[in-house]
């Protein structure tokens, strides 16, 4: 299952792809709103990039890279919805 270990690296992911993605798209948020956008980002890219057929590979970094395509997605979708 999941333990302490796993749960520190998703933060970890989910921090650095949130500020990944809030760099890209120019968002303004906290260290807990870039986490919160790189998890869920996480899970948007990773359901996003098998189905459009594109692999990035398998490791940190590429989980880095799916969920911050992921949270520039999720960003794109909110910007949207705010306008």
């Amino acid at each position: 299952m999941f333990g302490i270990e796993s749960l520190f690296i998703w933060l970890i992911v989910g921090a650095v792809a949130g500020w990944l993605a809030g760099m890209i798209m120019k968002s303004k948020g906290g260290l807990v709103n870039n986490i919160i956008v790189g998890i869920i980002g996480a899970f948007i890219g990773g359901w996003l990039l098998p189905t459009l057929g594109v692999s990035v590979g398998v490791g940190m970094v590429s989980a880095i890279i799916t969920a911050t395509i992921g949270a520039v997605v999720l960003l794109f979708i909110l910007g949207l919805i705010k306008k």
